[in-house]
């Protein structure tokens, strides 16, 4: 059983131990997300799924660390402390910012000789799709006003003074990072990637989703779920269904 150091431990949260999985899946929020929004998908996958879930700096127990505003480094700080997970094959989920810090991760695992099982990336357009977003130059307000636009499951919370406090530097140096974030052109993954997303997502149509294909030699699969940003907060069985139907399988034949 994998055991990790203090800075492990405060990256990678482990909910529900599964030390009989044949499969680890690595989850990484959503900008402004935290690793407890995961606790029901490490509920749902255990005992076949073993999740471990990122806690970015910043936020809730890490609030009073300083985050970071740039994609790269949060997937060198990663790759940095997984080694004590790797003793057994590990997949990678990520959810729009999310998405594509676990591309991210993934370039540094295969650029060390380890090829993740797979890439599910949800919610997010392909890193060569980009777009001119500058939410995070807008003011508290006008963040909030985003915010409550993709309906996150934490709009509501904003709505009290104290959390919006404590949670707003966190949120606006997760959208920092997603928005200045630049795909650098280089040779594809080799991990299979699949992508998820909503039919009706504002931030990534089906288009720019479809584009995660170009950034893999492996397989490719694309499911489009009804809804928006957040499409999988309405899904989440069949999503959690989906991760467990792919990657026991594919753990199984390595």
């Amino acid at each position: 059983m994998a055991t990790s150091s203090d800075a492990g431990d405060l990256w990678v949260r482990r909910f529900h131990p599964a030390p009989q999985a044949p499969v680890r899946l690595l989850c990484l929020p959503h900008a402004g997300g935290s690793a407890s929004y995961f606790h029901p998908v490490s509920q749902r996958l255990a005992p076949r799924v073993e999740t471990l879930a990122v806690q970015y700096p910043g936020r809730q127990d890490r609030r009073n660390e300083p985050c970071l505003e740039t994609v790269r480094a949060l997937a060198d700080r990663i790759v940095e402390v997984l080694g004590p997970w790797q003793d057994k094959p590990l997949a990678l989920f990520g959810h729009s910012l999310g998405a594509t810090v676990a591309f991210e991760v993934a370039l540094r695992m295969e650029a060390r000789g380890i090829r993740p099982v797979a890439l599910i990336a949800s919610g997010r357009r392909a890193p060569s799709a980009p777009r001119d977003e500058r939410v995070h130059l807008r003011d508290d307000e006008g963040l909030l006003e985003e915010i409550r636009r993709l309906d996150g499951t934490q709009s509501r919370l904003l709505d009290d003074d104290e959390i919006r406090r404590m949670v707003l530097p966190a949120i606006r140096a997760d959208y920092k990072a997603a928005e200045t974030y630049r795909y650098e052109p280089g040779p594809p993954l080799s991990t299979p990637v699949y992508a998820l997303t909503g039919d009706a997502d504002p931030k990534a149509t089906v288009a720019e989703v479809r584009t995660w294909a170009d950034h893999t030699t492996g397989r490719f699969e694309m499911t489009v779920y009804p809804g928006g940003h957040f499409y999988l907060n309405a899904h989440a069985p069949a999503v959690t269904e989906e991760i467990a139907a792919r990657l026991v399988p594919a753990a199984a034949g390595r």
